[in-house]
């Protein structure tokens, strides 16, 4: 194996072992709490972006 072969798959398995660590330590999540992806964000509406705002 070349050396560029041995880090590529080293990458891999320490991201597949932090995952399987977080799942393993992480709290269920409940669904019925989650809000809807379309209302990601802070909560507050929208009131322009900054290019509307007064120079």
């Amino acid at each position: 194996m070349t050396r560029h072969t041995t880090l590529r798959l080293a990458f891999w398995a320490v991201l597949a072992a932090f995952l399987a660590w977080d799942y393993s330590n992480s709290a269920p999540v409940d669904l019925r709490f989650e809000a809807p992806l379309i209302a990601a964000g802070s909560g507050k509406a929208a009131s322009g972006g900054h290019c509307s705002m007064p120079d």
